[in-house]
């Protein structure tokens, strides 16, 4: 089990950005993720007519080691670690070591259906 998610708000607390939040959009590898607006490099595109693509420079989000990122505790307004506990009925889950709450978990089926309602219509 992953102790850092897709979905999860984390807090840089080393490098270039450190003390910036964001989410954790994607994990590049078993040591890497990509964090929202954190770790950004500029890409110098060139632009192409015939797919209608317009050059110029871009900020991409580059991957980021999970050692520099930390969960961010809404509870404590900190940083804080990430322990892994079995419940009664089988299940592991995800707590904060400070204050032993549960990470609460993200349900991807509601964020998914509310990015895709049209706000026109909606």
């Amino acid at each position: 089990m992953n102790k850092i998610r897709k979905g999860d708000e984390v807090i840089v607390i080393c490098g270039k950005d450190k003390g910036r939040k964001g989410i954790v959009q994607r994990r590049v590898d078993a040591e890497h993720v990509i964090v929202e607006g954190i770790n950004q490099a500029k890409k110098h595109t060139k632009g192409n007519p015939m797919l209608g693509t317009v050059g110029g420079i871009i900020n991409k989000d580059m991957p980021i080691h999970i050692s520099n990122v930390a969960l961010f505790n809404s509870a404590t307004g900190k940083a804080d670690k990430v322990g892994i506990k079995t419940l009664e009925d089988g299940r592991k889950v995800r707590f904060f070591k400070s204050n032993n709450e549960l990470v609460p978990e993200i349900d991807f089926k509601t964020i998914k259906k509310v990015k895709n309602q049209n706000p026109a219509t909606a």
